[in-house]
């Protein structure tokens, strides 16, 4: 059950419980306006989502297309486009369906396209018709004449695969994914081609991927659904009290007021008495779950989501991407994030590859040496090597090591072979606009780094055809005959090439995976195998990402053979894939090893620090990532996941569940020897037969830890007997770094921490590959990077940057997350202090089931009194600002163990609502108790005690919901005077004169306001009510500031001081001791505030003074330092002021040939020396 469904329907039973007249103990308008209100908005935005998608489908369905229809193309609608027609589209336009390519206007009927509406990619595809219809033309007779039998899968919604046959004048030809143009794609320089419909309509596989997406829900909104069946338990108790008191009264009391007071109709004991009062209690007490929470909580997201797209420091202006909240139900479990698990390649890195080094042969290439013959760090001093010779060289390609050059020059048979196979092994697209000037439009980044190195050492991949690759070697012109493609896949994790060389000789060409590969190779490969293996775990040191790259000549016999066999696979209907499979496997044996590639790519700007503040907000970050275990931990000793500080690095590889069982507990016995105790809490609780899942507590290792785990290893510790030692262990590292992993493995690790642990996680990633885990997770973020945007389309919020991830949870969710929390505790004690002033009236009324306030009141108090206080603290507060969010990432902290709102925190609100009930019952009761006015005429009637109790309790709550606030802005301040300002105005206005005349049932209150509040009585009973019900709110808040504070309340006592400076202003006198008493002495500046620790590097403050500079009274740094008159040549003064804005991280700097004393200076005591 959800909240946003059963409060709808429960006010909906209460107003058809209002035109039973038995029960009905208030008028239709209390309930029905609230009602009609919340349906009318959610109805108006389901109206508007619903008219813009009409729109939207409209516009498509009416899109014009150019049907083959009795021998001429006509204009026809998508709509009416039928599976069988043969439809002709120009440049430009958008697919209509999912068609098979039968011909177009470029050579070799290749037709270019543009996916950017399927998976988010804008780089240029390639498909290309078979040969056997692209003889076809334009030809409108021989289309119209074409009669083929396609016979393919059902359809399904992957986009990457696609299994049929085409049966033509008896002869069967494979179809796949390389002939289909899929409906959201675009068609691109291609003046025209032709395609026969497949799929239409709701069968295309576009339609198909828009099914619905499992709906998400937060922490708050399970505990809400909680919360509110305890309410409603409440409720009835409290009704089933008054019911019984009513029925106690009735027997008792009632038969003495039989006279003016007679039973209704059809009531003739006290106990049916009490059971009709039951009911009509729950129409009165039904405001303690107001219909308006349900909408409040609907704006409170909208308005947080707008903040996220609309804050312009998560803006990346270099390709216009703005952050986006692609869901508006999730904001606050932002600020609740325990668990991050990230992809590394394009959303730590930049997945902007570079051909860095290779090893060919035995030979390391890419590092620079001096005379010496010793190695030298590349900087842009460095002299690159001269491509001048090779005038289609890529002027932005950068290489460094002259000796390959040379080796290629000298025609060194492996070297050409190795540039040979990087520009025939691959599936990359030219272009070539102008004479000489290519572009590449390549899948992946990787592979067009290899045929860009290619290119520029003299093997340049020129032109493609379905049958033929030209590649232009050392100046000539050479083009092979390209027999076959054996496709890469993430089980495969290679790709290979079978060529026919214009000499005849037939060549596969093969690279992937070290792993994989290093199993095919031929025996005699095993010292070039050792020496390429010392290459790449060089290259993996440095972080580069590295393949393997091999060959083989083939026998004519068996390749005819074998290309056979490969043709009936390719065309079966069923088990294609495995049989293709199968055959691949077979040909990709004994090859023979040529080297291996190593690219670079770089970290994205602000990664480390990123990493390091997150972990600072007790934020555990897991890399799942396919790349080889040296990589994958040189970029974690580079982001700074990994550090030598650590206690240790645990790297599980066991190949049998045994050995990963093995190094798993030994890694938990190192880490928290009492783990293995029986008395252990933990094994306890899971020695006990339970069908219930049940959760890990968080267990505290005696250091800092990391752990390292394969593929093959995470397999393994997947499986049921293995997950839970891996949870234990895993869990009580700082950082996990899972490499070689498939997809499905990401989206497996997410479930089992999400199995285990009670906590929140968040899965970011920029790829396909992606998608699972970014499902799977609590949160998804998706980075609009270099693979497209498939992830971003599965992620409920996307940017453009790593680094804006700090930014989205510590500031957005964090403030998202206090505000939901402080909204629900406001909101339910006004709701409980204004229903629990029935229950306690009841007890004075002979428990009738009749109202303490008047009817328009109680039908305002939600939708117009206290809506918008409430709604402008939930939108613009903030304990901190962003900046100091940010600076201290702590504050973070309470959001992950839940303590601003739970259900210790509800009770809490329950019983302050209790109390200030009673105060605001019998305070204005007592005050109105026999009273009179000044002129002697009695005020102790029910309307102006109805009036008096109203007033006070609107007060209460307004000034509580100032209490509340720790942000003012203009917005709440009008909020609030202005609700207030309202509730008067109505009220002299509903209880005039005027209104009583005009609407003599509706307005009985007549001139009550004017008698009532005219009176200093009554205002000092409402001033009485106000303190009793909120000094002890600051008496409890002021206690818990001092005894036990949050980080929260902590800054809060020092930002004030720290936001009227605008910056943080530290005096220190600085005296230099003799030059020659000190030498290199490290020197580290600590500030201790009252709740923090700061290690602040000099290198942040100071600039290198020399000694002349000593002696002179000048500006030492622009910004940072201002030094002053010397109180003597050797003791010279420094006045510094360090600006909080600027990063603070722990470090040291050396100061050679000084030391110094350092005196702190200020006029506040929170910083001691």
């Amino acid at each position: 059950m959800h909240m946003d469904l059963t409060l709808p329907k429960y006010n909906l039973m209460v107003t058809e419980m209002l035109l039973i007249p038995q029960i009905s103990s208030l008028s239709w308008f209390t309930t029905v306006v609230p009602l009609v209100l919340v349906l009318a908005v959610s109805g108006v935005k389901d109206a508007i989502d619903d008219f813009n998608r009409h729109k939207s489908d409209k516009h498509v369905n009416n899109r014009p297309v150019q049907v083959l229809i009795n021998g001429m193309l006509k204009d026809e609608k998508w709509m009416n486009v039928q599976v069988g027609d043969i439809i002709k589209l120009e440049n430009n336009n958008f697919v209509t369906a999912d068609l098979l390519l039968l011909s177009s206007s470029e050579p070799h009927s290749l037709t270019y396209i543009e996916t950017a509406e399927l998976d988010g990619e804008t780089n240029l595809k390639v498909k290309q018709a078979l040969t056997v219809t692209a003889e076809l033309g334009e030809d409108l007779q021989k289309l119209t004449e074409f009669n083929g039998e396609v016979k393919c899968e059902a359809p399904n919604n992957k986009l990457d695969k696609f299994t049929g046959t085409l049966t033509l004048r008896g002869e069967k030809y494979a179809l796949d994914n390389e002939k289909m143009l899929l409906r959201g794609c675009t068609i691109r320089n291609t003046e025209w081609c032709f395609g026969l419909v497949i799929y239409a309509g709701p069968d295309t596989k576009l339609m198909q991927n828009s099914g619905k997406t499992t709906f998400k829900r937060t922490s708050i909104d399970r505990l809400m659904n909680v919360l509110v069946l305890v309410i409603f338990a409440f409720l009835a108790l409290m009704c089933l009290i008054l019911a019984i008191g009513n029925g106690i009264w009735e027997y008792d009391k009632g038969y003495y007021f039989q006279v003016y007071l007679p039973w209704a109709e059809g009531v003739n004991s006290a106990s049916y008495s009490g059971f009709l009062m039951f009911w009509s209690y729950v129409i009165i007490l039904n405001t303690v779950v107001p219909i308006s929470l349900y909408v409040s909580v609907e704006i409170i997201r909208l308005g947080n989501s707008f903040y996220i797209d609309w804050d312009r420091k998560m803006y990346y202006p270099l390709n216009d991407t703005p952050a986006q909240a692609r869901t508006t139900t999730l904001n606050e479990e932002l600020g609740q994030i325990k668990y991050i698990f990230s992809d590394k390649t394009g959303t730590l890195t930049q997945n902007i590859m570079c051909f860095n080094k290779c090893s060919i042969n035995g030979k390391s290439y890419g590092d620079v040496y001096d005379m010496s013959g010793q190695r030298i760090e590349i900087n842009e001093n460095t002299e690159k090597v001269d491509f001048s010779y090779n005038q289609l060289a890529d002027p932005k390609f950068a290489f460094y090591d002259h000796s390959l050059v040379e080796a290629v020059k000298l025609r060194d048979v492996p070297t050409h072979r190795f540039f040979r196979l990087l520009s025939l092994c691959h599936t990359v697209m030219p272009e070539e606009k102008k004479e000489g000037n290519l572009v590449y439009q390549a899948q992946s980044p990787d592979e067009g780094a290899l045929v860009t190195a290619a290119r520029n050492f003299g093997f340049v991949f020129r032109a493609r055809t379905p049958e033929t690759i030209t590649i232009v070697e050392m100046g000539e012109t050479k083009i092979y005959k390209l027999l076959a493609i054996l496709d890469f896949n993430n089980v495969r994790k290679r790709m290979s090439v079978i060529v026919r060389s214009p000499e005849g000789d037939l060549t596969l060409y093969c690279k992937g995976a070290d792993t994989i590969l290093y199993e095919l190779l031929h025996s005699s490969c095993d010292s070039l195998k050792e020496e390429t293996t010392e290459h790449l775990n060089e290259f993996a040191g440095e972080g580069l990402r590295t393949l393997v790259v091999a060959y083989k000549n083939l026998d004519e016999d068996y390749f005819q053979d074998w290309i056979r066999r490969h043709h009936e696979a390719s065309t079966a209907l069923e088990g294609r894939e495995d049989r293709l499979s199968e055959l691949y496997e077979e040909i990709e044996k004994d090859l023979m090893l040529l080297g291996a590639t190593a690219i670079e790519d770089k970290l994205q700007d602000g990664v480390p620090q990123t990493i390091e503040t997150l972990a600072k907000a007790n934020i555990k970050i897991w890399v799942l990532t396919g790349d080889k275990q040296e990589t994958a931990m040189n970029i974690g000793y580079s982001c700074n996941l990994l550090n030598d500080d650590m206690e240790d690095v645990f790297i599980i590889e066991g190949s049998t569940p045994d050995d990963v069982l093995n190094e798993l507990r030994n890694a938990r016995k190192k880490m928290k020897p009492d783990s293995f105790l029986d008395s252990d809490e933990i094994n306890i609780q899971f020695e006990k037969s339970s069908k219930k899942p049940k959760l890990i507590p968080d267990e505290q290792a005696n250091g800092v830890y990391g752990l390292v785990i394969t593929g093959h290893s995470l397999a393994y510790a997947l499986e049921g007997n293995l997950e839970l030692e891996l949870v234990r262990t895993a869990c009580m590292c700082k950082v996990v770094i899972c490499c070689r992993v498939t997809p499905l493995q990401k989206a497996q690790v997410v479930e089992l921490v999400k199995k285990y642990k009670k906590a929140v996680t968040l899965a970011i990633g920029d790829g396909a590959n992606d998608v699972s885990m970014i499902k799977t997770a609590h949160i998804g973020v998706g980075i609009s990077g270099q693979e497209g945007m498939q992830a971003v389309l599965s992620s409920d919020f996307s940017f453009a940057q790593f680094r804006y991830l700090q930014r989205l949870l510590l500031v957005h969710g964090r403030w998202s997350y206090i505000r939901m929390c402080k909204f629900l505790k406001y909101f339910f004690y006004k709701n409980f202090a204004f229903t629990l002033v029935h229950f306690w009236y009841g007890f004075f009324s002979g428990f009738s089931a009749q109202t303490v306030y008047d009817e328009w009141f109680i039908t305002l108090y939600n939708l117009v009194y206290t809506s918008l206080p409430v709604l402008g603290m939930s939108l613009f507060d903030q304990d901190v600002d962003d900046r100091w969010s940010m600076l201290f990432p702590q504050l973070y902290v309470p959001g992950q163990q839940n303590l601003y709102f739970n259900k210790i925190v509800f009770v809490k609100c329950m019983m302050q609502g209790i109390y200030s009930s009673l105060i605001l019952f019998f305070i204005p009761y007592g005050a109105m108790y026999n009273t009179v006015r000044s002129d002697g005429k009695a005020i102790a009637d029910y309307q102006s005690f109805a009036l008096m109790a109203q007033t006070c309790l609107l007060i209460v709550v307004s000034v509580q919901i100032g209490l509340d606030t720790s942000y003012w802005t203009v917005v709440n301040q009008f909020f609030i005077w202005g609700s207030l300002s309202v509730y008067f105005a109505i009220t002299f206005t509903m209880y005039s004169d005027g209104m009583y005349l005009i609407f003599t049932a509706s307005f009985p209150f007549i001139g009550t306001a004017r008698n009532t509040l005219s009176q200093p009585n009554v205002w000092l009973a409402i001033f009485l009510s106000i303190t009793l019900c909120v000094l002890p709110v600051v008496g409890f808040q002021f206690l818990k500031a001092q005894l036990k504070p949050t980080p929260s309340d902590k800054m809060i006592s020092v930002a004030p001081w720290e936001q009227r400076a605008h910056y943080l202003q530290i005096k220190c006198i600085v005296s230099f001791p003799s030059a020659k008493e000190y030498e290199n002495l490290l020197i580290t500046i600590l500030i201790t505030t009252s709740f923090y620790i700061l290690e602040i590097p000099f290198s942040s403050l100071f600039s290198r003074l020399s000694p002349a500079q000593d002696q002179r009274s000048q500006k030492a740094s622009t910004s940072t330092i201002t030094q002053e008159t010397p109180a003597s040549d050797q003791h010279p003064p420094l006045r510094l002021r360090f600006l909080p804005s600027a990063r603070l991280w722990s470090t040291h700097y050396v100061w050679e040939k000084y030391a110094a004393k350092i005196t702190f200076c200020h006029d506040r005591n929170i910083f001691t020396k």
